[in-house]
Parts: structure tokens; C-alpha cells; sequence
């Protein structure tokens, strides 16, 4: 087989990442459409990436977030997003660059994919990251939404529909043990990537 000089694979990342840039820069002007909510999951040692320090000791290499019942003020840029979420109960805001992200999953929709993260990224790169330029989309403050990290609160409001009542059925422990300051209250669950897909 000869040598791919194109690098089709990367463009194929780029492509997507872009994909996903578009639909949380929807989601900012127009909040969720019908069930459709996100998990994400990006590495939060990656240059440019901002969350709380006890949620970085907790997590050192890798966290999922999912954007449903309550987010808010998610900025969308060319180089990644920020948005506002509750862990634990206490407000908390995130920055991520798109080049951090390693995966994304809609459940009521069966639709996700993954990506390749480069652990060193050039410098120039991760400055440009670091420093992303002012936000292009900001969020409709009315819309409705929550999120929380792997953690996710119980929603406000019953699921609706099967697809929506199945998403959040397959939730399981992932994480190690917290200790007895970060144990989730009652109402919360723990999210694992591996469970990303509805069960039939």
C-alpha cells in the first residue's frame, strides 16, 4: 500500500471537529433541539483547557461532560467553547479548545465519534489555544439545559420519551471511589464513556 501523503485521516479529525463546532454553536443560539443533548469528553491536561482544580486532581487525564438540563452563557469560537455547569451543586465555568476533545455522543440519536488528541501539540498552536480569540455564539440565557461533568444532577423534569428514558438508564459507576467530601448527593450519577451507546 502506498504512503498516504495526503494525511486523509487528519482531515478527516478536522472535519468532524468542525462538525461539532457548528452544532454547539446552534445549540448557543438556539438551545437543544427536541432530546438531543451532548457528552463530551476532552483531556483536561491539554493546553488551553480551564476546569476547577479539584475536578483537574480528580480527573488527570480525561473528563466527560454532558450538555442536557441545565448549562448556560456556552460560547462557541473557532478554536473551542466555554460553558457554565453545576458540580456538586456549585456553579463552575469551562474553557476547552476543540483540539482537547477526544469524544462526542448524541444518545438520542445514536450518533457519535471520536478523535485523536496530540499529546504535545506545536507551541504555536497550543498559544493560540491557550488564548482563544472573543467568542462567536453566545448562549440564549432562557434556554434550558443542565449539565454536569461525569457527574450529572437528576433532571428538574421527567425524561420524555423512550430514547430519552434509555439514555439516562444506562448510566454507571466509572470513576474511583470519591472520598466522602466529593461523593455525589443521592440524586447524581456517575457517567462512563464506555456506556455511550443505548442499549436495544
Amino acid at each position: 500500500m502506498s504512503t498516504d501523503h495526503i494525511r486523509y485521516d487528519l482531515l478527516t479529525q478536522d472535519a468532524l471537529r468542525g462538525m461539532v463546532r457548528r452544532v454547539l454553536a446552534d445549540a448557543a443560539r438556539m438551545g437543544l433541539p427536541g432530546e438531543h443533548h451532548f457528552f463530551i469528553s476532552f483531556k483536561t491536561q491539554y493546553p488551553g483547557v480551564s476546569i476547577p482544580a479539584r475536578l483537574a486532581e480528580k480527573f488527570p487525564e480525561e473528563i466527560t461532560i454532558v450538555l442536557q438540563h441545565q448549562f448556560w452563557d456556552l460560547n462557541v469560537s473557532d478554536f473551542g467553547f466555554e460553558v457554565g455547569l453545576s458540580f456538586g451543586n456549585a456553579p463552575e465555568r469551562l474553557t476547552v479548545p476543540f483540539a482537547a476533545v477526544t469524544a462526542f455522543f448524541d444518545p438520542s440519536v445514536d450518533f457519535g465519534v471520536k478523535f485523536e488528541v496530540d499529546e504535545e501539540p506545536e507551541e504555536e498552536e497550543a498559544v493560540a489555544e491557550a488564548k482563544p480569540a472573543a467568542p462567536a455564539v453566545r448562549a440564549v440565557p432562557s434556554s434550558p439545559a443542565e449539565a454536569v461533568e461525569v457527574r450529572r444532577e437528576a433532571p428538574a423534569k421527567p425524561a420524555r420519551g423512550k430514547k430519552a428514558a434509555a439514555a439516562q438508564d444506562e448510566e454507571t459507576v466509572a470513576p474511583p471511589e470519591p472520598s466522602d467530601e466529593d461523593k455525589p448527593a443521592e440524586d447524581e450519577k456517575i457517567v462512563s464513556l464506555d456506556h455511550f451507546r443505548k442499549k436495544k
